[in-house]
């Protein structure tokens, strides 16, 4: 736990202490920020589904951004070598940077609250099902992040890194969308890998066991085949 905590705190330094982190937060938030005030002054709506909607679009991007250096930076100034040598096991390795990049996703988000307070001195809102969206955003975050850091253990170059990451989720976002070109015996299968189809589940405010058992599963075979990637280098 000492050496997760350790990669943990050396992670979220890093992320702050180049422009990059505050760079993405702004940009994410001047975007929710037009789809919230757009929604109550233009429309009219005391709600936040227009910021809970336009979110999953925009993570497609921005946890790509963020995870992508997480192993290809170390392994490009070859530092991975150096952290790789130290009495630390993978898995501390790949736990510390998931959490210290999930930790930056919620600290993206967490200034949303500001939209939920301001609708809450305008009207009635339902909290349950907001605290579930707001679940269902940093559970869908972890799958995300899980599969930017294994597109990040591959390589070295951060660009294919972030484009492998985005293929990746972008597929697994499309697929309960594409579910009329799917044969019939196969929709129910391809619908419950959708990531999407697990937010849009859990943002109406139904937390399920199949939902939950979905993002941890996903979440675990994708740190374990980014532990796996790090082990191929005794191969």
């Amino acid at each position: 736990m000492n050496n997760i905590l350790t990669i943990f705190k050396r992670e979220v330094r890093s992320y702050f202490t180049s422009p990059v982190a505050y760079i993405i937060i702004v940009v994410f938030l001047i975007i929710t920020g037009w789809f919230f005030t757009s929604s109550l002054f233009l429309a009219g709506v005391v709600s936040m589904r227009g910021v809970f909607e336009i979110v999953p679009f925009i993570f497609l991007f921005y946890i790509p951004a963020i995870s992508m250096r997480t192993f290809s930076e170390e392994k490009k100034s070859g530092t991975i070598e150096l952290l790789l040598t130290k009495p630390i096991s993978d898995s501390d390795i790949v736990l510390g940077k998931f959490f210290s990049t999930l930790t930056l996703a919620a600290l993206t988000l967490a200034p949303t609250l500001i939209y939920v307070i301001s609708l809450k001195l305008l009207g009635s809102l339902d909290i349950g099902s907001i605290i579930s969206a707001y679940i269902g955003i940093i559970l869908m975050s972890g799958i995300y992040i899980s599969i930017g850091l294994f597109a990040s253990s591959l390589t070295e170059n951060q660009v294919v890194a972030f484009i492998v990451s985005f293929l990746i989720i972008f597929a697994l976002f499309m697929l309960n969308k594409i579910l009329i070109f799917i044969p019939a015996p196969l929709i129910t299968t391809v619908e419950y890998i959708s990531t999407d189809y697990h937010f849009s589940s859990i943002a109406r405010g139904v937390i399920d066991t199949k939902d939950l058992v979905y993002y941890v599963s996903s979440i675990s075979i994708m740190l374990l085949l980014t532990r796996t990637s790090l082990e191929s280098r005794k191969w």
